[in-house]
């Protein structure tokens, strides 16, 4: 109890904390400073103070964070420190892995033929001027291999935060914001002016800070030389571009689950045979979410992510039965749907027109559902009425088309 009215004693306010209550601490503090947050703050600094500056039994210390440590204050209780940020050359290689040191570990548990994968993965960092990967993950991979030689790689260093600060990004993000997310989805690069001194206080004082904020906890990372204090900015690796994705769709999903009559009616276009009224609703969707254009990425890819965009839209219906890739006929369909109250059931397929052509695209999602009798499972389950749609989509534009339904 005394150390901590000790930590709350300021110059400022000393007579109003001694022999107080932490509860009374509390009230003065919101009373005379603000809100409570204010409280944590003078904690932290004054512990500072005490731990770091004025305690003549450390020799050396070392802070280790995302985020610097605020000392511009003339009133700080910790001053003189040595920052030294992803951007200094020195220590740079204590960071993170270099590749020479990737390659030793991967031989020394006979692993070096997942070099690659390691690569893709977890490397990209830069720090300093230097690449690196992240140790976290090369680690945890590296384990999980010696005990499964067929292991996939996992975004293991997403599991160390709550990655709050994407989602935050695309609450505040303008449209031309959500254009450069686009371009760094697809693997290019963007600059943008990075403040490194930047605090946890002043975060989301204006959107433009998020991209520091991104860059200095490793969502993003630095690509050439900088320009004084602008960046080119890329997200490292394959890991990192999957937890953009995640986060994307989860916030795409919450977004339009906002207007429940909206997606309400987008379904029911599905449930009625009504194609047009899909395909206007789901091309409305599709432009204001982030879509992923990168050439490099196999069509598999794409088509499971506006697959993921549907199926997250149509599960909005609580008394739909709503699964992905299950098992019918001779194959898995993308979408099934069982309305049992309606005795109703609906196939979807999807694909990724790669060369613009939707109405080719949707073609061939059809004549699938036929060839591997994607159908066969609904009647199974009693469905009366079946409706098949083939759908195409093209970064941010769609194509809905329906097949022949049956009755039963």
């Amino acid at each position: 109890m005394s150390m901590l009215k000790n930590f709350f004693e300021i110059d400022c306010r000393r007579e109003l904390f001694n022999g107080l209550s932490i509860m009374k601490e509390t009230e003065l503090c919101e009373k005379y400073m603000g809100k409570f947050p204010v409280v944590s703050v003078l904690l932290i600094r004054n512990m500072f103070e005490r731990v770091l500056k004025t305690n003549d039994n450390l020799y050396f210390a070392v802070l280790t964070g995302c985020l610097r440590v605020a000392k511009e204050s003339i009133f700080t209780g910790l001053n003189n420190l040595k920052v030294l940020s992803v951007s200094d050359v020195r220590c740079n290689e204590y960071f993170g892995f270099t590749d020479d040191e990737v390659r030793e570990l991967l031989e020394y548990y006979g692993l070096s033929e997942d070099y690659d994968t390691v690569k893709e993965w977890y490397d990209g960092y830069r720090f300093g001027n230097l690449d690196v990967y992240c140790p976290w993950d090369v680690i945890c991979f590296c384990d999980k291999l010696r005990m499964d030689p067929k292991a996939q790689p996992e975004a293991y260093w997403s599991n160390t935060s709550s990655n709050a600060v994407i989602r935050r990004f695309l609450e505040i993000a303008r449209s031309t914001t959500k254009q450069e997310v686009e371009r760094l989805i697809s693997g290019e690069s963007i600059v943008k002016t990075v403040r490194q001194e930047l605090t946890y206080k002043d975060m989301y004082d204006s959107p433009d800070n998020i991209w520091s904020v991104l860059f200095t906890t490793g969502y993003l990372t630095r690509r050439g030389d900088a320009e004084g204090n602008k960046l080119r900015l890329a997200i490292p690796n394959k890991e990192i571009r999957m937890i953009f994705e995640e986060q994307i769709s989860e916030w795409f999903q919450e977004t339009a689950r906002k207007d429940g009559e909206a997606l309400s009616a987008f379904c029911e276009a599905f449930k009625n045979g009504d194609a047009q009224t899909a395909e206007k609703r789901f091309g409305g969707y599709l432009s204001r979410s982030i879509s992923i254009r990168d050439t490099a990425v196999r069509k598999e890819i794409k088509e499971n992510y506006y697959h993921g965009i549907l199926l997250g839209l149509l599960s909005y219906k609580e008394d739909w039965y709503v699964t992905s890739n299950r098992e019918s006929g001779d194959g898995y369909c993308d979408i099934l749907v069982e309305i049992d109250a309606e005795e109703t059931g609906i196939a979807i397929e999807m694909k990724y027109a790669e060369t613009g052509d939707m109405d080719a695209g949707c073609r061939e999602a059809l004549k699938q559902i036929d060839e591997w009798r994607y159908t066969e499972l609904l009647q199974d389950e009693g469905m009366k009425k079946i409706l098949k749609y083939g759908i195409a989509c093209y970064r941010k534009r769609c194509r809905v088309m329906m097949g022949e339904g049956e009755v039963l």
